[in-house]
């Protein structure tokens, strides 16, 4: 295996790279997440709190070992930028609809969060057709992503243990706001973005973005 002037090995690709490598490790652990969405809606729609929350806790852990080995390795790949995100809102859907079918949150929560993701959803056919990917995703989108994945856990946590469901409830509640919130502002902020692009576009002025990958807004 031969390297380059700088000493790496042009066999991997560099750290910062993006490969279309569809076999790799870190992909395995994404779809691994994906496969257990189900099992979980399964789990917390019988009830089976105790259960979905290792379900929730094992896809964490993935979640937090796809992206780093990902990076560590050099695999990061257009496969992966796209499973991570639609596993993301996978979970936060079914566990959405499951918590709102048990009536442990409220239905305008599921609305409003849903909303949100169809409107970016139908902003990109107009984004392609002007030659333009998904957004690069924002801090915000993922900060509250972050938040809305800590807030179902601790709910489900309020109903395993009474004990702790005063503390687990409260804070869960929050984060389940504080994510609402935030997503809703990373999406204004997408949409801001998108209509930047389409008047640049229409001008003979747009450069073409697909530096986000596939699904990258979130």
């Amino acid at each position: 295996m031969g390297a380059d002037a700088a000493g790496h090995d042009a066999s991997r690709p560099l750290t910062g790279a993006v490969s279309d490598r569809v076999w790799t490790l870190p992909n395995a652990l994404s779809a691994l997440r994906l496969l257990l969405v189900p099992v979980f809606g399964v789990l917390i729609t019988r009830h089976e709190d105790g259960w979905a929350l290792v379900v929730l806790a094992a896809s964490g852990v993935s979640d937090y070992l796809d992206g780093h080995l990902a990076r560590r390795w050099g695999q990061v790949t257009r496969l992966g930028q796209a499973l991570d995100p639609l596993a993301d809102r996978l979970y936060i859907l079914v566990a959405l609809l499951g918590l709102a079918l048990r009536g442990l949150v409220p239905w305008w929560l599921v609305a409003l969060l849903v909303a949100r993701d169809l409107l970016l959803t139908a902003a990109l056919p107009a984004l392609a057709r002007a030659g333009h990917g998904p957004l690069p995703v924002h801090f915000l989108g993922k900060l509250g992503t972050f938040c809305l994945l800590y807030a179902f856990p601790l709910l489900l946590l309020g109903e395993v243990s009474p004990s702790l469901s005063l503390v687990a409830g409260s804070l869960g509640w929050a984060f389940a706001l504080w994510g609402a919130g935030l997503y809703w502002w990373a999406g204004v902020l997408y949409l801001r973005q998108t209509r930047d692009l389409l008047r640049a576009a229409r001008g003979g002025g747009g450069a073409r973005s697909g530096s986000g990958g596939p699904g990258a807004a979130r």
